[in-house]
């Protein structure tokens, strides 16, 4: 496959001081040098990384994580791997990619006629261990819904959980090697759209003898994929639940995901040059050096504030309020307890010091390419029908014409997920018509869609707008739940009574 290098050309800051002018200069009040721990910390875990490529993170504790699951990369030796020796089509590239692998894990007994499959998506970072395996027996990302009895009841079906495409834990993407040179594709990787991914999945499951799947099932970027999945083979799904996801990215979600992508020059740029602007895309970090850096140091810095500003999407302001208040860390034991307490530039509130340890955890735990690929794949995922058309995207069989759809929005509203608490918009989206005849070929699948009411990602609004386009679509079998709580994005992580009796219901 021959290949482009992606040209990424680097902001020009012009008229950037280096240094304060004697007019502004910091006059110190003491003697004593100041002392910046988290300053410190950055340079000694990229010294440790100079000195080893490979440095570990230690394993953090429940007080310092949370409630929510630990993310980490699992060895080799803990999933199988499907290696796809023909090219696959790529939506965005006129080339396909030559052959490609999905590293992969399941749980229960596939029935004789292999009818009890539920494929289970995940969302932008995790790996394909949703729950612990003889190989790998350490808790999954999603381990309280797997497993007897659980929400995906391994007693009655057979799950099977993928690291996506453009993914770094053990699927192909930008940090696998590339045959044709012997090098890792870095930024020559194609640029990914969801279907892609779903597409790789698709081949696994023909190669697994898997005709029809019982449930396609995500959550975040995993409900993308879990209505894509459906969408491209209508005939071979059962059912679809989709959990805090949508069918449209929207503005502010992918600014949300630019803004990380964008935060990984920040940190880095502003540590070595006091007061100089940074610039405004990722790809500026000098780490990153156009995406080629799997031999050198890791845009690590970047990569720490890119979580911490997806942390800060992921959960709610109510539920932080809760947790952490107003608290600030203990007085170092050597200050005087008599005196005022001195405030620290470095993390000292407790929710400052928490996003710290999230970004610490994350930062060398995931490759930056595939952060940048698979959250540029999520904000270009569009399933209103001009958008697929643009694309040239068609499902493998026959949908509806657009002469099943009534003719204006308006009239389509007889069919609403919205409960009296929570009445459809006066004046709907002018895009909901063209989502509801993207959406034609999943008219006839039962589907299960639930959002959360703190969750500023995907925000109710984009559930109850995915339900109302199924439902506009003729789809008479969908079932719609807002739930609250006050864990945000992360419910489905966490709410194991709410999201996982919601979806045992809809799945038995």
């Amino acid at each position: 496959m021959s290949v482009r290098l992606l040209h990424f050309p680097r902001p020009i800051i012009r008229n950037a001081p280096t240094r304060l002018s004697k007019a502004v200069r910091l006059r110190p009040l003491s003697t004593g040098s100041p002392h910046f721990p988290c300053v410190e910390a950055h340079a000694t875990r990229e010294s440790k990384l100079k000195e080893n490529s490979r440095a570990s993170t230690s394993s953090p504790s429940q007080s310092e994580s949370g409630p929510e699951p630990t993310y980490a990369r699992p060895n080799p030796a803990s999933y199988k791997v499907y290696h796809h020796p023909h090219p696959l089509p790529m939506t965005y590239s006129p080339e396909p990619l030559p052959s490609f692998d999905i590293a992969y894990e399941a749980w229960g007994t596939l029935s004789p006629s292999r009818d009890n499959v539920i494929l289970l998506h995940t969302g932008l970072s995790a790996s394909s261990h949703a729950a612990s395996t003889s190989a790998n027996p350490s808790d999954g990302w999603w381990q309280k819904f797997i497993g007897p009895g659980k929400a995906l009841d391994t007693n009655q079906f057979y799950i099977i959980c993928t690291n996506v495409l453009g993914g770094c834990y053990g699927s192909t993407g930008p940090s696998s090697i590339d045959p044709s040179t012997g090098r890792p594709y870095a930024t020559t990787f194609p640029v990914l759209s969801i279907f892609d991914m779903v597409r790789a999945q698709w081949c696994l499951l023909d190669h697994l003898k898997i005709d029809k799947l019982y449930a396609s099932v995500g959550c975040s970027m995993g409900a993308m994929s879990s209505l894509a999945t459906a969408w491209l083979h209508p005939d071979r799904v059962g059912k679809i639940v989709s959990i805090s996801g949508t069918a449209r990215s929207t503005p502010s979600s992918v600014a949300m995901r630019f803004a990380q992508r964008s935060g990984m020059s920040l940190v880095h740029w502003m540590i070595k040059t006091i007061l100089t602007p940074p610039p405004l895309v990722l790809m500026a970090d000098p780490n990153w050096n156009n995406g080629f850096y799997y031999d050198a140091l890791p845009p690590h810095t970047g990569m720490k504030l890119a979580r911490q500003i997806a942390t800060i999407t992921y959960r709610s302001g109510p539920e932080w309020d809760q947790r952490f208040g107003r608290q600030v860390r203990p007085r170092p034991a050597s200050e005087d307890p008599s005196t005022t307490r001195t405030p620290a530039l470095c993390p000292d509130f407790l929710i400052e010091t928490y996003l710290d340890h999230q970004g610490e955890q994350f930062c060398l735990k995931y490759d930056a390419n595939s952060l940048i690929y698979i959250s540029k794949a999520m904000d270009l995922f569009d399933m209103t029908l001009p958008a697929l058309q643009e694309l040239k995207l068609t499902p493998s069989t026959s949908s509806p014409s657009d002469a099943d759809l009534p003719a204006n929005s308006s009239h389509s509203f007889h069919k609403t997920s919205h409960s009296k608490s929570h009445p459809p918009p006066l004046n709907p989206p002018p895009h909901l018509l063209d989502l509801a005849k993207g959406l034609q070929p999943l008219a006839h699948i039962p589907t299960l869609v639930l959002g959360v009411q703190s969750d500023i990602l995907f925000t109710v609004e984009q559930q109850r707008e995915v339900a109302d386009a199924l439902r506009m679509a003729g789809n008479n079998s969908v079932s719609y739940y807002e739930l609250g709580g006050v864990w945000g994005h992360d419910t489905f992580l966490i709410d194991v009574i709410n999201v996982g009796g919601a979806i045992r219901g809809f799945l038995s």
